[in-house]
């Protein structure tokens, strides 16, 4: 297929290679010129910009959007809406809020444009493992533009083995299972999940999980490395760990990774940012009244990294030194 994409950081210039190397044609814009122009040797078009890139694709075009969220999606989106015709489609393959696409939905449905959005993760290894992508709108425009997801996602049979996954859902005894009766693509790593916003909001609660996972494994080698005795076989626990157990993951293997760079983690300072999904999942958790313990915990826990000494805590301290003459440790 022909694409148009803008936005060429880590993952969008990972994304354009890929779809290159599965025999797409590829046009591609940056705000920096040398980002596009590096992607000319993997094949990609390079262009100046957006009336450029429209101009040089083929109705009905497709152009994919991968940039950060807020304010730099909206107006290049805004852009693309006075220059794209009907029957095109913009694909938002950032970490917008799902709220936010389905206002856009409604600004290029009033031109006969369509949107997909789309839950991109991977990260950095994406180009070579593959993506996965969880994918809102309209059905038809999906499988329209179907070739590019199963381009960019990993191979089939990518999930690691002995984990105990089927070759097949089953189907639960007495009840149909509508979902096995259409074509499903989940397991080769992207998935239709709705109308407009529905990626998203399937990406955002993959991120607040993430933010859980992350918190339960941090907490869990801070208390194998209190342990005197056990304190210098951490880095040993984790790589173990990868072997069979039940809590193996991807997220286990870059901690084994790390501790064996480093045992002492000595070039990290600890601070851990937020995208802004881990927000949105406490926010929609709130608003469908689900309890979401672990997931907010995590996300106020990422708060608590930024800084040194919290204002609570001197309340605290100020407290004990009050009721029982606790002076602090220097």
């Amino acid at each position: 297929m022909e694409i148009g994409f803008i936005g060429l950081g880590k993952m969008g210039a990972g994304m354009t290679r890929r779809l290159l190397r599965a025999g797409h044609t590829c046009t591609v814009f940056d705000q920096d010129p040398e980002s596009a122009q590096r992607l000319r040797r993997d094949g990609a078009t390079p262009v100046m910009g957006l009336d450029e890139l429209v101009g040089a694709l083929s109705a009905p075009r497709v152009v994919w959007v991968m940039l950060p969220s807020g304010r730099p999606t909206q107006e290049t989106i805004e852009l693309l809406s006075q220059r794209l015709q009907q029957g095109d489609t913009v694909i938002d393959g950032g970490n917008t809020f799902y709220k936010d696409d389905i206002h856009r939905q409604t600004l290029l449905q009033t031109k006969g444009i369509h949107l997909l959005d789309v839950g991109t993760s991977g990260g950095v290894w994406g180009l070579t493992q593959g993506y996965c992508l969880m994918i809102g709108g309209e059905r038809g425009v999906y499988e329209r533009c179907e070739p590019l997801f199963a381009a960019l996602a990993p191979l089939r049979g990518f999930a690691a083995k002995g984990s105990g996954e089927t070759e097949a859902p089953r189907e639960a005894k007495g009840v149909a299972n509508k979902a096995a009766q259409r074509p499903n693509t989940a397991d080769k790593g992207y998935l239709w999940c709705g109308p407009c916003g529905s990626g998203h909001f399937v990406k955002m609660v993959h991120n607040g999980i993430e933010y859980g996972l992350m918190q339960a494994y941090a907490e869990g080698f801070e208390l194998l490395r209190a342990r005197s005795e056990i304190r210098d076989h951490v880095g040993d626990i984790a790589e173990v760990w990868r072997h069979g157990s039940v809590v193996r993951s991807w997220l286990l293997d870059l901690c084994a990774r790390a501790l064996r760079e480093d045992s002492e983690l000595s070039e990290y300072r600890g601070h851990v940012s937020d995208s802004g999904e881990g927000r949105w999942t406490v926010e929609a958790a709130i608003e469908e009244r689900v309890p979401a313990h672990v997931l907010s915990s995590a996300l106020y826990t990422r708060f608590r990294s930024r800084q040194e000494t919290s204002f609570a805590e001197k309340i605290l301290s100020a407290m004990r030194a009050g009721f029982g003459g606790h002076q602090e440790q220097k």
